[in-house]
């Protein structure tokens, strides 16, 4: 049997605050495999992009079990978490993160140059999906936040990860063009094979995911209110 890509097991993550000890993930058991999509929704606080944080491996659990591509991460150092990161992870960050002194064409590229890539037809199609080809010789600052966000999800997917880990990809974006983003997003990680974990508030963006879980009280359940949503442009 195949191993999951990711998987969680019986994993908690607390923080101390002076003599407070606040308990964001407990004895959280989660699972993801390649191709596969999961909505993650929750209150502001409930520890969705602490969730995000902890499987791309910059906050280390307090207890419990992380595994990826079947590997147990408990042992690993930088070299490995940075071989992870280069080669199979995408991510989406909620402020963008993008490299101010490059161009959009340089920021995109830059998960290829880590794994000695080049621009390729998979690159020509993202911009092109996300309708930012005439942008590439634009310096990211001069962009708009909804442009800069089109921006960082052609460079999480540049490289073809297993993992898209995507935290309010929609945020700045109005709700057709959010809805068309997800769309394409859809589209995008179907060709791609790869497993997609979307942090948002939006009930329509998470309709785009095969599955949807909330995050509540530390714990992961089935969300109870999922609606499909085929979401056709105009």
């Amino acid at each position: 049997m195949t191993s999951p890509l990711v998987a969680l097991k019986t994993a908690s993550k607390s923080f101390i605050d002076g003599k407070e000890t606040h308990h964001v993930l407990s004895d959280v058991d989660f699972t993801l495999s390649s191709g596969c999509s999961v909505a993650l929704t929750g209150a502001s606080g409930s520890g969705k992009s602490t969730l995000l944080n902890v499987i791309a491996g910059f906050e280390p659990l307090t207890s419990g079990e992380l595994y990826l591509d079947g590997d147990n991460t408990s042992d690993w150092k930088d070299p490995q978490w940075s071989r992870f990161r280069h080669q199979k992870l995408g991510v989406i960050f909620q402020q963008f993160n993008l490299l101010t002194p490059l161009n959009v064409k340089q920021n995109i590229a830059f998960p290829l140059h880590l794994n000695q890539q080049k621009w390729n037809d998979w690159c020509d199609y993202l911009v092109e999906a996300l309708g930012i080809t005439p942008l590439l010789n634009r310096h990211v600052s001069a962009l708009s936040g909804g442009q800069q966000q089109r921006v960082a999800i052609a460079r999480a997917l540049a490289h073809k990860p297993k993992l898209l880990l995507a935290d309010e990809p929609t945020g700045n974006l109005d709700q057709y063009a959010g809805l068309e983003v997800m769309k394409l997003l859809r589209e995008i990680t179907t060709q791609g094979n790869t497993a997609v974990l979307l942090v948002t508030h939006s009930p329509e963006c998470a309709g785009f995911m095969q599955t949807q879980l909330h995050l509540q009280n530390g714990h992961l359940k089935h969300d109870q209110s999922k609606r499909e949503l085929h979401y056709e442009a105009n």
